[in-house]
């Protein structure tokens, strides 16, 4: 029997959520056979089976977070008798315990609890939670212990999901959210966002410029996103210095030709943000039917990695729910987000002429430790320019 952790999925995540097992207990799979899918980074990923055979044990329950090297299921491989005598004669005693590689892989978890905030007695305790109970021995990750000590968990009643009854931080969590009704674990997307967020507060020098575009032109039934996203495009050719990425470690900025705008999505998932590419290649007909296919894509939780990398630019148009102005939170390496508040009826004067016209509020952040104050004023002037005289469509 091998037991099959979660692979690296790439680009240095650390952490998954289970969003639904495609075998059950019992079921025979074949190689490359997709056993779970799993939400990492706001993209789903199929994980295959690395080899055929019978499933004795699955771990995790769909909504569950786990980390790299956890164990996800226990197989019983497909081979034959004569084959597993040899491969056991020719084995190491060291490859014998797949269960020892894995609690080790397990241990060294992303989340972890600063051992300085605890007393010696304290830690003393933890330790002293080892002692077994009469059905299992009570196994935990080093981390787990720590996390119940933290929240207050009594260990020694969790049953661990790990192999062999082992305890691992989810399980603690699992706990916690049972004890304290209310309590939600950030997961999937709402977790990515609130790391996102949390980086983005200590790493960008955060400037925010406001203005507003006097829709002369606006009609009732207008795609006010579909105008946005082709203002965003002019208005990145006339002042390329806000689609731009920048990196701080080696102090270098790349401007980018092409225009690839991350639109910001909301859904009962958390936030999304899918990246439009060569939107300069984009007609208002096309944006629009990218842009409903997209949003089904995240209602359905199908979106692809790709489709969310290599963003130069955002766009949180948040006034379709509410809001005048904001201060939208730039996402490095990205280096600027455009904000767009609800259309407004103002009145103005013309002259010496009273009248009303449709007003759209704009926030536009951008760090600026890669962009001046010019360049930031320079793009929303292009910006508002753009919404006030919209050009004809253009050929996708």
């Amino acid at each position: 029997m091998k037991a099959f952790t979660l692979p690296d999925l790439g680009e240095g995540l650390a952490e998954s959520e289970i969003v639904q097992w495609h075998i059950n207990i019992g079921d025979t799979v074949t190689t490359d056979q997709v056993v779970v899918t799993v939400e990492t980074a706001k993209a789903t990923v199929d994980v295959p089976a690395p080899y055929s055979g019978k499933i004795i044990h699955r771990y995790g329950n769909e909504g569950d977070t786990i980390n790299i090297g956890q164990c996800l299921l226990e197989i019983d491989e497909l081979r034959t008798s004569s084959a597993v005598s040899t491969i056991e004669e020719r084995e190491p005693e060291s490859n014998k315990n797949a269960s020892a590689t894995v609690v080790g892989q397990i241990s060294q978890l992303d989340k972890h609890v600063d051992i300085d905030h605890f007393s010696y007695d304290e830690v003393h305790a933890i330790h002293a939670n080892s002692i077994t109970n009469t059905e299992h021995p009570l196994i935990a990750t080093p981390s787990a212990r720590l996390l119940a000590q933290k929240l207050g968990i009594k260990i020694e009643d969790i049953d661990g999901s790990g192999a062999n009854h082992l305890i691992i931080d989810n399980d603690i969590y699992q706990a916690y959210q049972q004890q304290t009704p209310g309590t939600e674990l950030l997961k999937g997307s709402r977790r990515n966002m609130a790391k996102n967020m949390a980086q983005s507060h200590h790493d960008v020098a955060a400037v925010t410029i406001t203005e507003e575009a006097h829709l002369y032109h606006w009609h009732k039934n207008d795609d006010i996103t579909v105008s946005l996203v082709q203002a965003i495009n002019n208005a990145c050719h006339i002042e390329p210095a806000l689609n731009a990425w920048f990196d701080a470690d080696t102090m270098t900025r790349c401007l980018h030709k092409t225009v690839n705008i991350g639109i910001a999505v909301d859904s009962t998932h958390g936030l999304y943000v899918p990246v439009l590419h060569h939107a300069e290649q984009y007609h208002n007909e096309g944006i629009r039917r990218w842009i409903d296919r997209t949003a089904a894509s995240i209602r359905g939780r199908k979106i692809s990695r790709h489709q969310l990398q290599k963003a130069t630019i955002t766009l949180s148009n948040y006034g379709a729910i509410a809001g005048i102005y904001a201060t939208p939170v730039v996402t490095p390496p990205q280096v600027a987000i455009v904000g767009a508040g609800k259309i407004m009826d103002k009145v103005i004067m013309e002259g010496e002429r009273i009248s009303s016209v449709k007003v759209l509020p704009l926030s536009i952040t951008f760090d600026h430790r890669a962009c001046t104050g010019g360049e930031a004023a320079r793009f929303i002037k292009a910006l508002v320019h753009s919404l006030e005289h919209p050009t004809l469509d253009k050929i996708e």
